[in-house]
């Protein structure tokens, strides 16, 4: 199948859709039988990861041109754009927790895990570091069943310990990512997070990464399905709505910090893609 054919998803089923900042779902995958019947075809997701603990049953999952044939207990942490999919019994289950990009970004200092490339781990429930695993997946699942998204930074603190974890018993066996096209798609989003505030044509990014800007282009669609310029726009809003929900700076200061030393100008870049001014926003956004 052709990498431009393989669909992306929001969840299994639901179209691919913006996220909030910090954005955690946690479900099983029985909670949808009903869309899937336990044959999960190849998908991926653009803005998230996921980790999927299989607590029940077994089946077959695939990574990438990777396959395996596994009974639980098994996990694995799939980055965003990662190409997987499942065939599993009927009594099989899992929990998954999907973790917007951001919010991994946030966590990667807190855990050993490389968050960058894909990991397939398969162990047994009686071993004590398994068990620790998936008490550790079960208290996730329960706490955002109780608390959902509310309870992001004791669910941030369990999911960077389970990632910790899963580096521990896997010594690293991380598979590589088999598309050149991907790579360089990955590649660009890090140089993107790393120089967006400095308002850089696409030339700069190619030459960075030593590519021609109609590759870059192509890598970008085929990977995160935008342009360039537009994955620097959205980087741009992004850390402009973390601001404006996480700090007391003012407008125009968030404005200036991200690029745009027109406030004026910040003001219709944001009312432009939110929809609504950058204040507004902030009010409607901000927690009780």
């Amino acid at each position: 199948m052709m990498r431009s054919e393989v669909p992306n998803f929001f969840v299994y089923g639901e179209p691919s859709r913006s996220l909030d900042v910090g954005f955690l779902h946690v479900e099983t995958v029985m909670e949808r039988k009903s869309v899937h019947f336990g044959r999960v075809s190849p998908h991926k997701h653009p803005l998230m990861g996921q980790i999927t603990y299989w607590f029940q049953g077994g089946g077959t999952y695939r990574i990438e041109d990777e396959t395996w044939n596994f009974s639980a207990t098994a996990i694995s942490f799939v980055p965003s754009n990662v190409v997987h999919g499942f065939d599993v019994e009927g009594t099989s289950d899992a929990i998954v927790v999907s973790i917007s990009d951001d919010m991994l970004k946030a966590l990667a200092p807190q855990t050993d895990l490389g968050l960058d490339v894909p990991i397939f781990l398969t162990g047994e429930p009686s071993d004590p570091e398994w068990s620790k695993l998936g008490t550790l997946l079960h208290m996730i699942a329960w706490d955002y069943r109780e608390r959902g998204a509310e309870g992001e930074k004791v669910l941030g603190g369990l999911i960077s310990v389970a990632l910790s974890l899963m580096s521990r018993i896997g010594g690293r066996m991380a598979l590589p990512s088999t598309s050149p096209t991907v790579t360089l798609g990955l590649a660009l989003r890090r140089q993107v997070d790393l120089h967006y505030k400095k308002d850089w044509p696409v030339s700069a990014y190619a030459e960075l990464l030593a590519a021609t800007p109609h590759l870059l282009d192509k890598a970008a669609r085929e990977v995160f399905g935008r342009s360039v310029k537009e994955l620097l726009l959205e980087r741009r809003m992004l850390e402009a709505k973390r601001l404006l929900m996480f700090t007391v700076r003012s407008v125009e200061d968030i404005g200036r910090e991200i690029g745009f030393e027109d406030p004026a100008y910040f003001s219709r870049f944001f009312r432009k893609r939110a929809g609504e001014a950058p204040a507004a926003w902030r009010r409607r956004h901000l927690l009780p």
